[in-house]
């Protein structure tokens, strides 16, 4: 199946650049040129994924990941022409998948999108190929998760990351672990980027009622909780 990806920048010669190599890669492109114009694109013509930049008129590339994360877990990829460390940590916190800076190459971009696609894309399964941990319940083919029954949405970093606690639920994981499961195309991430993606994580349990979906062990790692 084709997928669609939409761009949202308001330089037309980066637009027209990232279209052409999505398209190279069989990739059907929709452009916007600023913030607004994204929403109403993203509501119009609903993409598979969302490559959005910080610097935009009308509405940032943040206020717009802000008002798509209210109805939507769509993948989205920011750019950004500032290599700082606060843009991307808000980005990823607020629900981002992933953060390229300009310039960057074509060819990687290309890369980034079908990983974050690969690792998005709902596969049917059969109910016997769930993980559960006490209320916890995982189907990783699919991407899904539940909690007390209740759907969790988490971006592709996050999923990544509780799938493999729940896949080893006695193992102590240090940062580097965790940055092995969540960033496996090997990418350059500070540990306060891997703390973001925890903390973000905890807040959405948080508010299905889990105080201890992932445990701190200070100085040592995190661990799963028991999920109750």
């Amino acid at each position: 199946m084709v997928k669609h990806i939409l761009i949202a920048d308001d330089d037309p010669h980066i637009c027209e650049v990232i279209t052409f190599a999505l398209q190279q890669a069989n990739m059907r492109v929709t452009q916007a040129n600023d913030g607004q114009q994204a929403l109403q694109k993203f509501t119009q013509s609903q993409p598979d994924l969302i490559i959005l930049d910080i610097g935009m008129p009308e509405l940032d590339g943040i206020e717009v990941c802000k008002n798509i994360r209210k109805t939507s877990d769509i993948p989205i990829l920011f750019l950004s022409s500032r290599d700082d460390e606060i843009d991307r940590i808000i980005g990823l916190e607020i629900g981002a998948d992933d953060y390229v800076t300009k310039p960057f190459s074509p060819r990687e971009l290309v890369a980034r999108v079908n990983a974050i696609l690969k690792r998005t894309q709902a596969k049917p399964t059969k109910n016997d190929d769930r993980l559960n941990h006490g209320n916890l319940s995982i189907w990783p083919e699919q991407a899904r998760i539940e909690y007390n029954n209740s759907p969790v949405e988490l971006t592709s970093k996050e999923f990544a990351i509780l799938n493999a606690l729940i896949l080893h639920p006695q193992k102590l994981f240090s940062r580097d672990d965790i940055l092995t499961h969540a960033y496996q195309d090997n990418i350059n991430v500070s540990d306060r980027t891997i703390d973001s993606h925890i903390r973000h994580i905890r807040s959405k349990f948080v508010a299905l009622g889990c105080n201890d979906i992932i445990i701190t062990m200070h100085g040592m790692g995190y661990k799963l909780g028991l999920c109750r």
